[in-house]
């Protein structure tokens, strides 16, 4: 048994990777993308979250999130948003009754700082790059990425080669 504990901080920032089972490629088919993010918009307004940054990749995602102060619950809100997605997906359930679309786990990463939060921000808008899917985050439409372009947090020609912030990191 693992003596694995999560980082629970309330009101805090976290960046999370969720990953699908046995890493199908399932996420950025149209239909399961649009019930991804109706899975995220339905668990957010019964259980408030702010998504500052999301990138959507075949078969894994990465997001910041914050919570609202005096809450630190993220695993029931990936529980449910796991849930809700799951149910449109059809797929024999495993040994113990779980649909077989998602790893039963998830990672977490309580952001520090703000220089923690940029390079996490680059991590996720860079990860289509490094995974060869395109030459540009701004190629990407399954991000965040134009909306932070918008916010003035990114030029629009960010990414054409591996940001600083990201020399050494590796999150997957």
């Amino acid at each position: 048994m693992s003596d694995f504990r999560r980082a629970y901080e309330q009101g805090g920032c976290y960046f999370f990777t969720l990953v699908t089972y046995n890493r199908q490629p399932i996420l950025t088919e149209a239909s399961n993308l649009q019930r991804l993010k109706e899975s995220f918009t339905h668990v957010a307004a019964k259980r408030p979250f702010i998504t500052d940054a999301v990138v959507i990749l075949p078969d894994h995602l990465h997001c910041i999130w914050r919570l609202p102060e005096g809450d630190a619950d993220y695993s029931s809100r990936w529980r449910l948003i796991k849930g809700h997605f799951s149910v449109a997906v059809d797929t024999p359930p495993t040994v113990r009754g779980e649909k077989r679309v998602w790893q039963r786990r998830f990672w977490e990463h309580l952001i520090r700082d703000e220089e923690d939060w940029w390079r996490h921000l680059d991590y996720i808008h860079y990860n289509p790059v490094k995974h060869g899917y395109v030459a540009h985050p701004a190629d990407w439409v399954h991000s965040s990425f134009s909306r932070m372009v918008e916010l003035g947090l990114y030029p629009p020609d960010w990414g054409h080669r591996e940001p600083e912030r990201l020399k050494g990191i590796d999150l997957e």
